[in-house]
């Protein structure tokens, strides 16, 4: 059998008359699912832990897309001003359409949040339609700023967003529509509280699963963590995906 030719192809898409951009990673055979990953409030999409899940995902035979939220990496927007959980919440849906207008990718879709971002994606994954489902270190409302977050920036950008009224969530009544659900959470995170992993496992429908990591932290800045997440992670997209 011959190895499969992966590729990655960069794609810009418009959200809100911002330009994103993000890099699409395509397993060499036809018409795969595909999981959308969503970054944390700071983060990119050159993210280690989205690149390795890409590339797992690819030899699994799925595709997968990262993408810079606005105010984000190579994104437009200056992110004191954009950003927002209904905005990014918007990104992920324009980028769900410009990934199935591309024609590359088949109908079974499976979305990835780290930290804010899966906030995003439980927010927004029935309206979605998606399959399968991952967070890691994911809040399910605002009440998480601490000092050790606002300080995580050179500026005040934390402070900023998290005591802005319209920064404000709260999305636990979204979570009994969540099903086949992998919750992903380090037992250390200084940042966001590992009882929301636990909220979100108890309110979410079968399948669900969940892991906590011993002494794991926010950041998921243990090597070992690392590779069972995405080992866990990619095995978990695979079986809600292509059923194996």
């Amino acid at each position: 059998m011959a190895a499969l030719k992966f590729k990655i192809e960069n794609i810009s898409f418009l959200s809100d008359g911002l330009i994103l951009k993000g890099a699409l990673h395509l397993p060499g055979t036809d018409q795969p699912p595909v999981i959308i990953g969503s970054h944390g409030l700071f983060s990119s999409q050159k993210s280690p832990k989205q690149i390795a899940l890409a590339q797992a995902c690819n030899r699994l035979g799925m595709a997968y897309f990262r993408f810079d939220h606005r105010g984000c990496g190579d994104s437009q927007g200056n992110f004191e001003e954009v950003t927002s959980l209904v905005a990014r919440c918007r990104d992920l849906k324009n980028a769900v359409r410009a990934i199935r207008s591309t024609g590359r990718t088949g109908p079974q879709l499976g979305l990835f949040g780290s930290s804010m971002g899966g906030t995003v994606c439980l927010s927004i994954a029935g309206k979605l339609n998606a399959s399968t489902l991952v967070t890691f270190a994911a809040p399910i409302r605002s009440e998480i700023r601490n000092q050790k977050f606002k300080e995580s920036r050179a500026t005040n950008a934390a402070g900023i967003f998290f005591d802005s009224g319209k920064s404000s969530f709260e999305i636990s009544e979204k979570l009994s529509h969540i099903n086949n659900i992998l919750i992903v959470h380090g037992e250390a995170d200084e940042i966001v509280p590992p009882s929301h992993a636990r909220e979100i496992y108890r309110l979410a429908g079968e399948p669900k699963k969940i892991i906590t990591q011993q002494d794991g932290d926010h950041r998921m800045s243990n090597t070992k963590h690392q590779h069972d997440f995405i080992r866990e992670a990619s095995k978990w997209f695979k079986t809600g995906l292509l059923g194996n």
